[in-house]
This record gives structure tokens, sequence and C-alpha cells, in this order.
């Protein structure tokens, strides 16, 4: 899949999902971006879901856990800290 191909499926997963990932505790904004390997931005892009801050699975409940990706676009857990408007 060429990368403006995978921007499209990107952009469109992310209209699809935004609100029921959004409904997830300590999820605070759903993107389309580049995937982080390693502290370091890759150039994979996915549906980006920046939460407060990362917790092992085991620490989450199953209804907020998230999917690894959604319609074939992957998904990257990027902790942001709480995001407020000014």
């Amino acid at each position: 899949m060429d990368r403006e191909e995978a921007l499209a499926r990107a952009t469109e997963a992310q209209a699809r999902y935004a609100d029921m990932l959004m409904g997830k505790k300590h999820v605070v904004g759903v993107g389309v971006g580049l995937r982080k390997r390693g502290g370091e931005l890759t150039q994979e892009i996915a549906l980006v879901v920046m939460v407060e801050k990362k917790l092992p699975e085991d620490e989450l409940d199953p209804e907020d856990l998230l999917p690894k990706e959604l319609d074939g676009v992957p998904i990257d857990v990027q902790e942001t800290g709480t995001i407020e408007a000014l």
C-alpha cells in the first residue's frame, strides 16, 4: 500500500472509530500520524491514540483495552498527559 492510500485508510478509520476510542478511559485524543517505535518516529502511518498515561494491559479493565489495529490500520498509543484547551 502506498503512503497516500495508507493516509486515506487511516483518515477513514479515524472518522469511523474516534467516538468509540474517545469513550475509553485515559484516552484524550485520536488522530492520524506517524507511528513511534522506541521513542522514534517511523514512516508508518497509524491511527494515533493519545492517552494521559500508558499503563500495562493488566492494569486496565477489559473494556478499556485498545485494539492493535482497526480496519487494517495500526493503532499507536502515545502518552501525552492531560490535554486542556487554553
